[in-house]
């Protein structure tokens, strides 16, 4: 079996948590669900303890807790401009998560231009898009073959927006983002990149990409669950209205009429969430000040690790969109003969106090075409991540193949989205 890291990249909050046991006692739990919340880092927990007791309104007051409130939301934008390599001129958008900010971000697309995506998009990037034009293209059997259909599309009505997944939610394959900013622009549109998947794992640069619009969340990048980000163009934001009308996104009110501050004030009214702007920064300089290469090298092993243990189990199915994907983050989705995904994902939990997603991953299309409609196993990676928590996961599959399960598990989820 490949070797892999036997420490935590950085250390995480909850990496000592006990969860009790179907048969009794309890065990260390093994988090393998990083890709749906990660766990906060260490340094990211203590900076929120820190700045707990001076926290006040932003923008909104001379006082001593205000001033140093509005210093710490404002060198927040600074600190997620240079984490993602934004231009000088871009603007940095605080929303609620990758969800919020790509909503944001259609209201803003010019009227009348159309948007293309891909089937294969987890729902954050692909709902938002249906309410005004837009256009599906259908994921082909090959990565090569799925950029041609791009071009094809693109050349034959250009969009003004092409926007992409950085990394698939499902399968951990990352897209090449400099070819599709090529594709965009050489046919007149913008690319706009969801990096909720991407963010956590590799370096991202705005100006080397050649990207407009990139989005993202804080509680997949070890933040706290409640602040996401927006960062791009300037223009399309400024012309767009208001995404959130209220106080602190105007410049003068009367009962008549409103005038309008440019962005990013113009699209986060009212009270800003100045912890979790600041608890999103420090998390990306937590993993800036990694050296370069170091988690993809790290989630890289653990990720081997994991398929190659997989693939030694009979029963056990992969999940891949593409046979000439390049390198991938770590995730991994699988189905396992017999079992729904449910069932194997409460066995997991209750027998070995492993976590991983179930479910369709608000992927829905994407499962449908990978033959996985009814749902699948999401194992996901991180920073805290070990080879022993790798290796408990493999053992309990096994285990299950081996010798079933000594409980009874519920067949579908129940729950409003999966």
């Amino acid at each position: 079996m490949p070797a892999a890291p036997t420490e935590p990249l950085l250390p995480v909050v909850g990496a000592d948590l006990r969860a009790p046991l179907a048969g009794g006692g309890d065990a260390r739990y093994v988090n393998l669900d990083y890709a749906a919340s990660a766990p906060a880092l260490r340094a990211v927990a203590d900076h929120v303890a820190e700045i707990l007791p001076t926290y006040a309104s932003v923008h909104r007051g001379a006082g001593y807790a205000s001033q140093l409130s509005t210093r710490r939301y404002e060198d927040a934008r600074a600190t997620v401009a240079r984490f993602v390599g934004a231009r000088s001129d871009d603007v940095v958008v605080f929303a609620r998560n990758t969800t919020d900010a790509l909503n944001l971000l259609a209201g803003c697309v010019p009227e009348g231009g159309e948007v293309v995506v891909l089937d294969l998009e987890h729902h954050a990037n692909l709902l938002p898009w249906q309410r005004g034009p837009h256009r599906v293209v259908e994921a082909a059997p090959t990565l090569a073959q799925t950029l041609s259909r791009l071009q094809v599309e693109l050349s034959r009505r250009p969009p003004a927006l092409l926007a992409v997944t950085g990394a698939s939610n499902v399968t951990g394959e990352q897209l090449p983002l400099g070819a599709l900013a090529g594709l965009a622009h050489r046919n007149g549109a913008r690319i706009a990149v969801d990096a909720a998947q991407l963010a956590p794992h590799r370096r991202i640069d705005v100006v080397a990409g050649e990207l407009d619009y990139v989005a993202f969340s804080g509680h997949k990048l070890y933040a706290p669950l409640g602040a996401g980000v927006l960062v791009g163009r300037r223009d399309w934001l400024d012309a767009a209205p208001p995404y959130l009308a209220g106080g602190g996104a105007v410049r003068e009110v009367t009962t008549a009429a409103t005038r309008w501050a440019p962005a990013p004030a113009r699209h986060e009214g009212g009270s800003p969430n100045v912890i979790g702007a600041a608890a999103l920064a420090r998390a990306c300089e937590a993993i800036a000040a990694l050296p370069e290469g170091c988690v993809e090298v790290h989630e890289s092993a653990l990720r081997r690790r994991l398929l190659a243990g997989l693939d030694r189990i009979d029963g056990v199915r992969t999940l891949r969109l593409w046979p000439d994907s390049g390198s991938a983050i770590g995730v991994v989705a699988f189905t396992v003969d017999g079992y729904s995904a449910r069932q194997v994902a409460e066995y997991l939990s209750a027998e070995h106090a492993i976590g991983v997603r179930d479910g369709r991953f608000c992927a829905h299309p994407l499962l449908g075409r990978l033959g996985a409609g009814d749902g699948a196993l999401r194992a996901s990676i991180g920073l805290g991540s070990t080879a022993s928590d790798v290796d408990r996961l493999l053992s309990a599959v096994e285990r299950l193949v081996r010798e079933g399960t000594t409980g009874t598990y519920a067949v579908r989820a129940d729950r409003p989205c999966d």
